[in-house]
């Protein structure tokens, strides 16, 4: 029998109220929290507390605080990854990110998931979808990125954008729900 971590991750209906779910994202909040409230010149003790909250963090991740995530180690971030003020990661499924990617402030990146059925919904029980983005990204601020969505390498969503499905690397794509506005590269609208 699968626990509920094990169900979580496959992206099956689980219980969120699961005592191991509940001590590892207890976990993570002690973790968000002493980082949050470093100061600026604390750098290696930021460095050490964002190692210690990630699955993995490439060399010259940057991320300015406030910060907040659901469990931290479903979170990989390639190298160089810029994450401004003020970014939510709720990280129920793995979160992949790429190296040189940019966050806006106020990006929110949600991989969980609700049932659409009220009953199933009133059970308490929730699932999750992976969010994956590839190298040399840009997510505007306060851009909104829902369950498993992917984002191609080396596009950049507009700020205030709400990403519903996939985007095709080098794209510019904006709006509510975010759609394809041009290909970078050519000046040909899409």
């Amino acid at each position: 029998m699968k626990s509920e971590k094990e169900k979580m991750l496959a992206g099956e209906l689980y219980d969120p109220r699961d005592p191991q779910l509940l001590e590892e994202r207890h976990r993570a909040r002690i973790l968000t929290k002493a980082f949050n409230d470093s100061r600026n010149d604390q750098g290696q003790e930021r460095k050490r507390l964002l190692g210690e909250l990630f699955g993995a963090m490439g060399k010259g991740t940057f991320i300015e605080p406030p910060f907040y995530c659901d469990y931290g180690g479903n979170i990989v971030l390639g190298e160089r990854v810029f994450f401004n003020f003020n970014c939510v990661i709720l990280d129920v499924a793995a979160v992949t990110i790429g190296h040189h990617v940019m966050f806006g402030p106020n990006v929110q990146i949600y991989t969980a998931t609700h049932p659409l059925d009220a009953e199933q919904r009133r059970s308490g029980l929730e699932a999750a979808k992976p969010i994956t983005i590839g190298d040399d990204v840009w997510i505007g601020g306060g851009a909104i990125l829902c369950p498993g969505v992917t984002i191609g390498a080396r596009s950049v969503i507009g700020a205030g954008s709400v990403v519903t499905k996939d985007i095709p690397e080098d794209a510019f794509a904006a709006g509510n729900p975010c759609r394809v506005i041009r290909s970078l590269g050519d000046d040909t609208p899409r």
